[in-house]
């Protein structure tokens, strides 16, 4: 099963309606834990639930957007960002603010 689907094409957010983008660098040791509690939760969930964007390839989103550091944790639903997420306390804060937005 592959996991954690990457954002290639910043124009491709444009028609992104509903879901979760994990905005990361290559190398940011935070990011890497934080990838890896994503990566948990996807095998728990037997799904692939987060996209992945790494920031340095898109600095003009990252600027419209308002992305203040990485790891970052999208939320868009209606095509809007509902929520930011930066800090990745634990695997079951990250389960419970996904739970909210996934039904």
């Amino acid at each position: 099963m592959e996991f954690m689907l990457a954002i290639s094409d910043e124009h491709a957010l444009k028609d992104f309606s509903k879901g979760f983008v994990f905005i990361h660098t290559p190398f940011c040791g935070t990011c890497k834990m934080a990838e890896k509690m994503l990566l948990v939760l996807e095998q728990i969930e037997e799904a692939s639930l987060f996209h992945e964007m790494n920031a340095s390839l898109f600095p003009g989103f990252m600027q419209s957007f308002h992305i203040e550091s990485v790891p970052c944790l999208l939320i868009v639903e209606n095509g809007r960002v509902q929520e930011k997420i930066y800090a990745f306390h634990s695997l079951m804060h990250i389960q419970e603010k996904i739970q909210k937005y996934r039904n």
